[in-house]
């Protein structure tokens, strides 16, 4: 075991995630272990305490408890994508230039890597995406595995940083397409309740979900951290169910998921947050509408704006439906012509 040390980040090491720098510094750490070390105040930067998502800056310094020497690395052949995995994420390419790469991520695909992922996820699909550049591109956010639409990565560490600023400031704006259970009303609103993390089971943390907090009960939940989530309905079906457009306006985990079972619409083929049934008694609706359309989980990543961190031109990127929710608006008689792209701006939201 090393003793405790002091290290500081370094001047190109700024502006990035404790836990991708921690990984970096300690390949034996997992992100479980790192998180666990975080919850109990054994990592701190510049003496306070931190969340592994935090995000560090050059010259802070870094507490580091006494960890485990890493093992010995043993020879074996790195995972490499197949064909197929390289074919399929270069057809999810949506737009790209000598700085950005935008994909339509498909449902089912990670983001990044866990354990038992292997290589196909998009970060360890990215050195299929360098189209003849000597960098890999970088993740500049994430989506849940099971949510599609636009995800951004940047083709070098300096417009990566640029845009992760962007992201933090909240200059760029996120539109999601989601059908849920129910029909919320009012037709368009906020949702302001906080989100705390429920630990999950198992080593790896396995399970691990969020769970709302009223406003008014924020004071004595010192874990939660606050949400909002801007909605609009834009067509229902009846009361049993409808399609909403959704703004993160913050970007926690699991955010539009948890808020909006947290307000009785779950939505739909959300097995995590939604419930089992159509009907739950007591619980607001279930997640499930019946047969295929209740067996994926119908959240999609609509749109995104941004500001070129190069160019300074105002862009938007959207991404078509996959095909699951393009069969579910197909079934229920839904265009997707048939929206604004923006259905916010008259509100002014």
């Amino acid at each position: 075991m090393s003793r405790a040390r002091r290290i500081p980040v370094g001047r190109d090491e700024g502006d990035q995630r404790l836990d991708r720098w921690l990984r970096r510094r300690f390949p034996q750490l997992s992100q479980g272990r790192i998180e666990r070390m975080c919850r109990k105040g054994e990592i701190r930067v510049d003496g306070a305490r931190v969340r592994a998502s935090t995000r560090v800056a050059a010259g802070q310094e870094v507490r580091i408890p006494p960890l485990p020497e890493a093992a010995a690395p043993r020879p074996r052949s790195p995972a490499r994508p197949v064909d197929a995995d390289v074919r399929m994420i270069r057809a999810a390419v949506l737009f790209r230039d000598d700085h950005l790469i935008v994909l339509n991520k498909p449902p089912g695909l990670p983001s990044q890597g866990g354990s038992g992922q292997g290589a196909r996820h998009v970060d360890g699909l990215a050195g299929a995406l360098t189209f003849g550049r000597p960098e890999r591109p970088r993740l500049v956010h994430r989506l849940d595995k099971d949510t599609s639409g636009v995800l951004l990565l940047a083709r070098s560490r300096r417009i990566a940083r640029a845009l992760s600023g962007e992201f933090q400031a909240r200059r760029t704006r996120k539109i999601y397409w989601a059908v849920v259970a129910g029909v919320p009303q009012p037709p368009m609103g906020t949702i302001r309740f906080g989100l705390r993390k429920a630990p999950g089971h198992g080593p790896h943390g396995g399970g691990e979900r969020m769970l709302c907090v009223h406003p008014r009960d924020m004071d004595a939940a010192p874990d939660a951290r606050r949400a909002t989530t801007d909605y609009a309905v834009l067509h229902a079906l009846g009361r049993r169910a409808s399609w909403v457009a959704l703004v993160p306006v913050t970007g926690r985990t699991h955010q539009l998921r948890a808020h909006m079972a947290g307000v009785g619409h779950p939505i739909v083929g959300d097995g995590k947050y939604g419930g089992p049934g159509q009907e739950n008694p007591g619980h607001g609706w279930g997640a499930q509408l019946g047969g295929d359309i209740s067996r994926r989980l119908h959240l999609h990543a609509r749109s995104l704006r941004l500001t070129h961190p190069v160019s300074g031109e105002e862009m938007t990127f959207t991404a078509p439906l996959p095909p699951h929710m393009r069969s579910t608006w197909e079934t229920l008689g839904w265009r997707e012509e048939d929206t604004p792209a923006d259905p916010f701006v008259e509100q002014g939201r």
